[in-house]
């Protein structure tokens, strides 16, 4: 049984700090939306590591908005749709493709250089997208870019409080309403920020896998403290799998961007045979669940760990300048993209699914919000269409604010909450030990293609790491691994009840979509258990 609180405390002990917006993690969603509170509001940041810390600095690809004359807003739509599987809001969608646009000009008046080409505003093109309306930054270092302009807002703003290297260990709630949040300060202090609106923007959970495109602080803390919190969770059983990460002796599976394939570059077998056109007509740039699987079949049909992505028939000029990240990290390890094909295979990249939220963010926690990855707006559905992340999460970052401006003041104290379990010692058994444990287990029965024997073993493996839960966890490796393990149980759980394959869920003894049975999203709540929910996308 995961508990409500993975500590105890008596908030009536605790030194209490009072804010108006409290903001949890500081990737796009976290940056953006602090900036835009703070017009009117006292903003305080909390990020367990520093503010360049995030998802979001490692995107590369760019973020999508119809800027052409030659796109639309319909076309937009219709891709997006189209990626999602049947399991996108249609309303959501249509707030992503209208307001992205202008929510990318904030972008630009806050200082982010996007790239240009004869004057004007530089467009490439992704897997499952119709037309030219990815903007990037420094060629392929759009995320650090957007970060790097909204960071040093952020850390000039007299409004804005940032607490780095904080951990946040739980949602305070009362009645349904969340009152703030137990932080644990660096010295392993312990104190309640109170809050009139709190706001979860702590990203994904790669780090549920042991091979990832994210970085180390992908640990699903947000997913999992909501859950905790009485929130709904929805479609946590679609992980998007990158297909092109990095595959190299000495490598960390580092990012090559889908825009690598959108300007031409193509997939091989080791035995150098291009295969995309035995899965789909799209070829290279087919939605990326049905690449990543193309990989994995490819992979073991030839025995190998392993694909290679080419583009050595580009110019080396066009290369060096439009992916010069890419082109250097390759480069570090002996790989020049100009001259080798680049062994790649999948890697956990994205959560579609997340924390529910209405059209401005809100959860069905009073008070409690949730933008960007963390959250489960409505637009991905069942597999994310490139580069409509960070579109989201601006997107939607701006309507939080709208409604935060709406909320009356809090009047509850908290003073009176308590956890007390009595929790036991801390088992004498490596945090990290576990942790690999949980991410082999994630990696074998809970990947790229799944079967319910194979998620039944899983979920018995994990379910013998349950004790930490009833652990005294003192340290942020341990509070981490408590909410990866949260994270983990409930999206195989919610994986083995879906019997069919769509998106970024593929199960091999259900092999075809069922859209008679299995249109619809899969809820978890704690106290309510697993619950269903139609799709409107119709």
């Amino acid at each position: 049984m995961i508990p409500q609180y993975l500590v105890d405390f008596d908030l009536g002990r605790l030194p209490v700090i009072t804010t108006d917006v409290i903001i949890i993690g500081s990737g796009v969603a976290g940056l953006f939306t602090a900036i835009k509170a703070s017009e009117d509001r006292h903003v305080t940041m909390i990020t367990k590591k520093g503010l360049m810390e995030s998802n979001t600095r490692y995107a590369q690809g760019g973020i999508a908005a119809v800027i052409s004359g030659e796109d639309s807003a319909e076309s937009h739509r219709k891709d997006t749709l189209l990626a999602g599987a049947g399991l996108c809001s249609l309303e959501s969608v249509n707030i992503l493709v209208n307001e992205g646009p202008r929510r990318v000009q904030d972008l630009i008046d806050l200082g982010t250089d996007f790239d240009e080409e004869n004057g004007k505003l530089a467009l490439t093109k992704e897997g499952a997208h119709s037309h030219r309306r990815i903007l990037h930054a420094n060629g392929d270092a759009t995320g650090y870019e957007i970060v790097r302009a909204l960071s040093e807002k952020v850390a000039a703003h007299e409004r804005i409080d940032i607490w780095s290297d904080h951990y946040v260990i739980d949602l305070i709630t009362e009645d349904n309403e969340c009152l703030g949040a137990l932080v644990q300060r660096p010295d392993g202090q312990r104190v309640f920020l109170r809050g009139q609106a709190t706001i979860l923007c702590t990203g994904g959970a790669g780090q549920l896998y042991r091979y990832t495109t994210n970085p180390e602080v992908a640990t699903g803390d947000g997913i999992a403290i909501a859950y905790r919190a009485g929130a709904y969770l929805r479609d946590l059983e679609f992980v998007q799998f990158h297909p092109t990460s990095l595959c190299y002796p000495g490598a960390p599976r580092f990012l090559i961007s889908e825009a690598v394939r959108g300007e031409g570059a193509v997939l091989r077998n080791i035995k150098g045979e291009r295969f995309m056109e035995r899965y789909h007509e799209l070829l290279e740039l087919a939605p990326r669940d049905i690449v990543a699987r193309a990989i994995v079949s490819e992979m073991v049909a030839t025995d190998s760990t392993h694909v290679y992505l080419d583009i050595t028939h580009e110019a080396p000029e066009k290369i060096k300048r439009r992916f010069p990240t890419i082109y250097q990290t390759c480069l570090g390890y002996g790989l020049d993209m100009t001259t080798d094909w680049i062994p790649v295979a999948p890697a956990a990249h994205y959560m579609m699914g997340g924390v529910r939220t209405g059209h401005h963010g809100e959860t069905n926690v009073e008070r409690l919000f949730a933008c960007g990855e963390v959250s489960s707006t409505g637009v991905h559905g069942a597999n994310r269409l490139a580069s409509n992340s960070l579109s989201e999460a601006i997107v939607f970052g701006n309507r939080i604010v709208e409604r935060v401006r709406q909320i009356e003041p809090l009047k509850r104290t908290g003073s009176n909450i308590m956890s007390t379990e009595k929790r036991d010692q801390l088992i004498n058994q490596p945090i990290m030990e576990r942790r690999l444990k949980l991410q082999k287990v994630m990696v074998r029965q809970v990947g790229v293609r799944r079967t319910r024997e194979g998620l039944l073993k899983g979920l018995e493996e994990l379910q013998r790491l349950q004790p930490i839960f009833a652990e005294e966890l003192r340290t942020c490796e341990q509070l981490e691994f408590a909410n990866m393990l949260t994270c983990s149980l409930l999206l195989t759980e919610s994986a083995l009840t879906r019997e069919e394959s769509r998106g970024g869920h593929y199960r091999e003894d259900y092999p075809q979509r069922d859209d008679q049975c299995w249109r619809k999203h899969i809820l978890r709540h704690r106290e309510q258990g697993m619950l269903e929910e139609f799709s409107d996308d119709i």
